[in-house]
């Protein structure tokens, strides 16, 4: 399994957070997405959690095709 260094990837506030936590969060406890972004992919994806980010279907398929690219 794949680690990941949390300080690169959240907030300084969030890095020290349970996962569940950090799951139920809003997209905002991301580096680099502000709460604006947060409104606008509730608006147009109805994302309002990191889970919900990570189970977005346009998430996964863009995922699954650079896999793909990545595999060549």
């Amino acid at each position: 399994m794949a680690s990941i260094d949390l300080d690169k990837v959240l907030d300084k506030a969030w890095a020290d957070k349970d996962l569940t936590e950090i799951l139920a969060a809003p997209v905002a406890v991301l580096k680099g997405v502000s709460d604006r972004d947060g409104e606008l992919l509730q608006e147009a994806f109805g994302v309002k959690t990191v889970a919900d980010l990570a189970e977005l279907k346009y998430v996964r398929w863009a995922q699954a095709l650079a896999a793909l690219e990545a595999a060549k």
